[in-house]
């Protein structure tokens, strides 16, 4: 499955993607998406029965940008979801700054 191209498509929020659909996605194996969630990394729902678990265009688009960081810098998990985060953080806070005036 790595080597397959991931799907190309536009997040809809109202779409849950399966454990299945979310590795597909991204073109990763389902037990990098398990291994994730377990961590809590990414969420996966309310349950702890992997195949029950749902995921959002938000957790799609996380997911990636994991993925991406974890290959380009190989870095491990941990380390991905920590620059993923801050990189969130630091385009929230300019989105505020740009809503006041700066």
């Amino acid at each position: 499955m790595a080597n397959e191209e991931p799907i190309r498509a536009v997040p809809l929020d109202e779409a849950a993607l399966t454990l299945e659909e979310l590795a597909r996605a991204c073109a990763v194996e389902p037990g990098w998406v398990v291994e994730r969630v377990q961590t809590g990394i990414l969420l996966g729902g309310p349950t702890s029965e992997p195949t029950a678990w749902r995921f959002t265009s938000v957790d799609l688009v996380r997911a990636r940008s994991l993925l991406r960081v974890e290959r380009d810098f190989e870095a491990n998990e941990e380390v991905a979801a920590l620059v993923v985060d801050l990189t969130d953080e630091v385009r929230r806070l300019r989105r505020r700054l740009r809503a006041v005036g700066y």
